[in-house]
């Protein structure tokens, strides 16, 4: 394989450079006094596993299997809740600058030069400025990571490897499956039902490989872990949450919350109304494009590009809970939007991004104890962009001309 020739690698370098140099300019991530962290959950995770302990029979981790060795490695060289902060914010920077090189490959594949290509870079390499510490703080680099791994070997052909890829990145955390069905699609038009098979295969394989041993030792644990995030009630940074909370601020609608499943959630009839319809939503628009992409006149690995962030942007946006970390797994995705779509979508997601800090961590709570006007409306807008987001890159999912789609292959 052809290396990259240096001008390239240069802005690869600059990107990881970037990114590395933000992430040690965050104090609290290496302190460990960061606000609202996830960092103590996972340090009782690791510490446990570290001591002897069998994940999901001796303590219930709410996360799949895969995700253990993110919070088992940094108990292994650390002792006490700094030094482990510590750890776990390198290995981050770590995964991160390994969601780089996966987005570099993919845009290389995908024809991406000069400007075009150091954008595609920026929102990731910048993504400790636009989203503060919670890009160290939460374990979700590690499966934005290997779902730009999987993205970046099926854009280059290389089917098997993306799908052995993509059930890594199910078994660390289960979002990355909505990317499944564009997977089989794209190898099946490509080179036939049997070759789709063998990546579903592939796929499942690796999944069982992470889920089996638990569940041989504690089905009860990993059908909870699983359930957990499954039932998960309206979390209140939603969209659905957001529509309730501006008709509270702008008509009085009342509104209780309560805290469960790990997060602060709306409660009552409306929210489970909310709830029920943003899931249907997000239902019909995922099986939507699914089916778009699959009838595609003339598939190419820019539209797999494409729907691939569109998918997980409706995922995300329309989703029951949308925590201030989800929006981390959109920054690779839409690095490798194409054309003219990039800009708006870039634009759009580093608004949500810089929106999201506005209230989190610093007006969180104000959020929750008195559902703070200012902290309500930060979070409608930032949802209504992520919407905007998702709105333009189904709108992009058009048939490919004949003609248009031989000029691109």
């Amino acid at each position: 394989m052809r290396l990259p020739d240096r001008a390239l690698l240069g802005v690869l370098a600059a990107a990881l450079a970037t990114f590395v140099s933000l992430g040690a300019a965050l104090p609290s991530v290496w302190t460990g006094t960061a606000a609202i962290s996830d960092v103590p959950v996972y340090q009782r995770y690791g510490d446990a596993v570290e001591r002897g302990s069998v994940p999901y029979r001796d303590f219930r981790p709410e996360y799949p299997p895969g995700a253990l060795a993110a919070f088992v490695v940094p108990s292994l060289v650390s002792a006490g809740a700094r030094d482990y902060a510590r750890a776990f914010g390198v290995e981050m920077l770590l995964l991160g600058g390994a969601a780089l090189v996966a987005c570099f490959a993919a845009l290389l594949a995908l024809r991406a030069r000069g400007p075009r290509l150091a954008a595609g870079l920026a929102p990731l390499a910048a993504s400790p400025l636009l989203l503060g510490p919670l890009v160290l703080t939460r374990f979700d680099l590690y499966p934005a990571a290997v779902a730009a791994a999987a993205a970046a070997a099926l854009v280059t052909g290389r089917d098997r490897l993306g799908g052995g890829l993509l059930g890594a990145a199910i078994a660390v955390k289960l979002y990355p499956g909505v990317l499944l069905p564009l997977a089989l699609a794209w190898t099946w038009r490509r080179r036939g039902r049997r070759e789709a098979l063998v990546v579903l295969g592939v796929c499942l394989a690796v999944v069982a490989v992470a889920f089996l041993p638990f569940l041989a030792v504690a089905p009860d644990g990993v059908v909870w872990s699983v359930r957990r995030q499954l039932d998960r009630p309206l979390q209140i940074e939603s969209a659905g949450a957001a529509l309730l909370l501006a008709l509270h601020h702008a008509a009085g609608l009342p509104l209780g919350w309560s805290s469960s499943h790990g997060s602060q959630n709306l409660t009552g009839g409306a929210a489970l109304a909310a709830a029920i319809a943003t899931t249907a939503a997000q239902a019909a628009a995922l099986i939507w494009l699914w089916q778009r992409f699959a009838r595609t006149s003339s598939l190419s690995a820019a539209g797999l590009a494409d729907a691939a962030a569109a998918a997980l942007a409706v995922f995300v946006a329309l989703g029951k809970v949308l925590s201030p970390q989800f929006l981390v797994w959109l920054l690779p995705a839409v690095a490798l939007v194409g054309g003219r779509r990039f800009w708006p979508s870039a634009g759009l997601l580093a608004a949500a991004c810089l929106l999201t800090r506005g209230w989190f961590p610093d007006r969180y709570w104000r959020l929750v104890f008195e559902f703070d006007a200012l902290a309500s409306w930060l979070v409608v807008v930032r949802d209504v962009c992520l919407l905007a987001l998702v709105v333009a890159l189904l709108l992009a999912l058009r048939p490919t001309r004949p003609a248009a789609a031989a000029r691109s292959a």
